[in-house]
């Protein structure tokens, strides 16, 4: 065997003994204090984990007890260019919990922020995408999420059940977000 052949199969075990990647994205919302419940069923599942939050969502959540229970520090902004790539590329995203603000900028395809521009990259390398939205029931309405949300599945994202409501409203259903990947 040739050292390029050696070195071939040498990368594919790495490959095939490494874990599955998600990717979290974690927007502003009420519920994204329960994150780590949807960080521990993943790893249950044999996931590696890494969180990428809104800018605002950060505000939401125990980010350091996100970063111990995954090893890994959350991101909400661009690395530097010459940084190195703190995660793998993803096997899938999971966007839980997801805003209007993000749908639709999403759908729109504006990337004007890590959690945005990682959605836009994910689609484009073909990766699956669940998504978890909790949006008011007066959002919901809007046609430009209607809209936004037509596009979205278009492109082949998963949706689950919508959640309404605030911080109070419990039962937030994170397994869906694993098994809409698994389908």
């Amino acid at each position: 065997m040739t050292g390029q052949a050696a070195e071939q199969v040498a990368e594919q075990v790495a490959q095939q003994a490494r874990k599955p990647f998600l990717y979290v994205v974690v927007c502003a919302a009420g519920v994204a204090d329960g994150i780590g419940e949807l960080i521990s069923l993943a790893q249950e599942r044999t996931w590696e984990v890494g969180v990428i939050a809104t800018p605002l969502a950060t505000g939401f959540f125990d980010v350091a007890a996100v970063e111990a229970r995954t090893g890994r520090p959350v991101r909400s902004a661009w690395r530097s260019p010459g940084d190195p790539r703190p995660f793998p590329d993803p096997d899938a995203v999971a966007v839980a919990p997801a805003t209007f603000n993000t749908v639709n900028k999403w759908a729109a395809g504006i990337s004007d922020t890590l959690a945005l521009g990682t959605l836009c990259e994910a689609y484009g390398m073909g990766v699956p995408i669940s998504v978890l939205p909790c949006v008011s029931e007066a959002l919901t309405a809007h046609p430009a999420y209607r809209d936004s949300l037509e596009r979205l599945r278009g492109m082949g994202v998963r949706f689950g059940e919508h959640a309404f409501g605030g911080p109070e409203q419990r039962g937030f259903r994170w397994e869906q977000a694993l098994d809409l990947l698994e389908r």
